[in-house]
């Protein structure tokens, strides 16, 4: 009798589990038996591995094959087990030592020809390895770059099957030759999901906001200084105004002006989008702030994630740490659109399947873009609403109460003047000059928060705003008042302390004077409160 095991990783959202691959062999009637609980890909490996080691040079053992994955109860799929599978096999039958196998994690998909394809979700797998205390790893040559950015893990990316057999057993390795016809490489294939949304605004790498510049903003005063306190402090925004005032301009532009992922988030969103098969061509780990921006057609599932099985990211997933930009909200069905309360709240979302439960992250930023009424022109300067005073209600309350209440900046966008579009006005500073002080800002706030879990003002609980960092003696008393007259809840409060404290960081002050809370009032409740609508004013 024959006994071989290895590993391999099963992803259960964006986790990995490791798997154990055992290989038994027994005499008896030739046949293949694959236990464990896997999927309809995963059964379908049988024949693959088979024709992979045939075609590899290797003998394929005539006696009765059992194959188990371990822990039995873990729902497995995917073709990502077929190296690990193929290496137990011939573990087994002796062709390579058994005892090299055990402390190995092998994830990789085989072709008939024995080629090794990669696979979706390399970077989380691996990040569940090296948890797991294992110290080498065996992928796909295409993700070898993906699967070294974890640390203290020996990877080795292999192109065949053919190449991996020789550098278990010692022997000389073949040199597999590369079609250099100018076709892309096959072997990529399996890295993009069909479907995905790469290309089309889903995808959150698809667009970063590189080259877009905030100085091509006409005007817009306002609108412009909220989008600064969003970046600075991570606070959720809401645009509202006419057709073709700029709202795209200024979302498309926010992320250009949010700082650079830290190594710990680019890892994050880096194994997000690589188990959503989003990951940018030739480019292992996305260290800029994604840009999801979904059509308003798009459903409940795909927003916060969901499908058939286990739970895939949704576009509050692939938005992490970035911005997920709704145009057109109130075109948002209502289900979607509240969808979103828990994940702006709490950071994360939850869902639960007959699968099972995942947990997917999704702290974003969220930029909301909304016209005022069907046709755009309701209070518009000049324009001719025809819309009934009934149907431009129904058209605001599609965007409730509860989902507003998160929003911690709502700002009315005006019309361009015809003085601003001919450049006679002030322009605009640089995405530059934006960015350097939102960084500055960021790092205030950092220092503020070394020794707590929370990194920005948005994450901060109003408790312990209040306790452990009051603002100066004073400066809430307007926003207090605001409460009692039922102008704002106690959660808009604690928001509006959070964005003043953005806006103290903003305009490098230790703590929120009262011109901070007036502006941070300001910006939620779009009332004037005799302070100009920019940075540091009153300073």
């Amino acid at each position: 009798m024959g006994f071989a095991r290895t590993c391999s990783v099963a992803l259960v959202g964006v986790e990995g589990v490791v798997v154990e691959v055992q290989a038994d062999l027994e005499p008896g009637i030739a046949a293949f038996t694959l236990v464990g609980l896997p999927d309809k890909s995963l059964v379908e490996s049988r024949d693959r591995v088979r024709a992979a080691v045939v075609n590899s040079g290797g003998d394929w053992p005539q006696k009765k094959l059992t194959v188990g994955l371990s822990p039995a109860s873990v729902p497995k799929g995917g073709s990502g087990f077929d190296l690990a599978v193929a290496c137990a096999v011939l573990g087994a039958a002796e062709r390579i030592d058994p005892k090299i196998l055990a402390d190995i994690v092998m994830i990789g998909e085989l072709g008939l020809d024995g080629r090794v394809r990669p696979v979706r979700g390399v970077l989380p797998a691996v990040l569940a390895a090296a948890d797991a205390g294992y110290e080498q790893v065996v992928v796909p040559e295409g993700t070898a770059g993906e699967a070294a950015l974890v640390p203290g893990v020996s990877v080795l990316g292999v192109r065949s099957l053919r190449q991996l057999i020789a550098v278990l057993t010692d022997e000389p390795v073949p040199q597999e030759e590369v079609d250099e016809s100018g076709r892309p490489d096959s072997l990529l294939a399996g890295l993009s999901m069909p479907g995905s949304g790469v290309g089309t605004g889903l995808g959150g790498s698809a667009h970063d906001g590189q080259g877009l510049d905030l100085a091509e903003v006409v005007g817009q005063l306002s609108a412009r200084t909220a989008i600064e306190v969003a970046a600075a402090g991570g606070h959720h925004v809401m645009l509202s105004g006419p057709p073709g005032a700029g709202k795209t301009m200024l979302a498309e532009r926010l992320p250009a002006i949010l700082p650079p992922l830290t190594r710990e988030e680019a890892l994050e969103v880096t194994a997000i989008h690589s188990v959503a098969g989003m990951l940018p061509p030739g480019k292992s780990m996305i260290d800029t702030a994604p840009y999801c921006a979904p059509h308003h057609s798009a459903t409940m599932q795909s927003l916060v994630g969901g499908g058939p099985g286990v739970a895939r990211p949704g576009a509050v997933s692939l938005s992490h740490r970035g911005v997920l930009f709704l145009d057109e909200a109130p075109e948002f069905s209502g289900q979607a659109l509240d969808a979103l309360r828990q994940p702006l709240e709490a950071g994360h979302v939850t869902i639960a399947r007959s699968a099972g439960v995942v947990r997917l992250p999704a702290r974003f930023l969220m930029a909301l873009a909304a016209n005022p009424c069907p046709c755009g022109q309701y209070r518009a300067l000049g324009g001719e609403c025809d819309c009934p005073p009934a149907t431009v209600r129904r058209y605001q309350a599609r965007l409730s109460g509860p989902l507003l209440d998160r929003v911690d900046l709502r700002v009315e966008v005006d019309a361009v003047t015809r003085k601003e579009l001919s450049g006679y006005g002030q322009r605009g500073e640089s995405t530059k000059v934006v960015a350097d002080r939102v960084r500055g800002a960021r790092e205030r706030a950092a220092a503020r928060f070394a020794d707590t879990p929370w990194r920005t003002n948005s994450e901060v609980p109003g408790h312990a705003l209040r306790t452990r960092w009051p603002a100066a003696p004073g400066a809430l008393d307007e926003a207090e008042l605001d409460l009692e007259r039922g102008f704002l809840t106690a959660r808009g409060l604690d928001r509006v302390l959070r964005v003043a404290w953005t806006v103290a960081d903003l305009a490098g002050r230790d703590r929120p004077f009262a011109q901070d809370v007036a502006l941070a009032l300001q910006l939620r409740t779009g009332i004037a409160r005799g302070v100009p609508m920019t940075i540091g004013a009153g300073s």
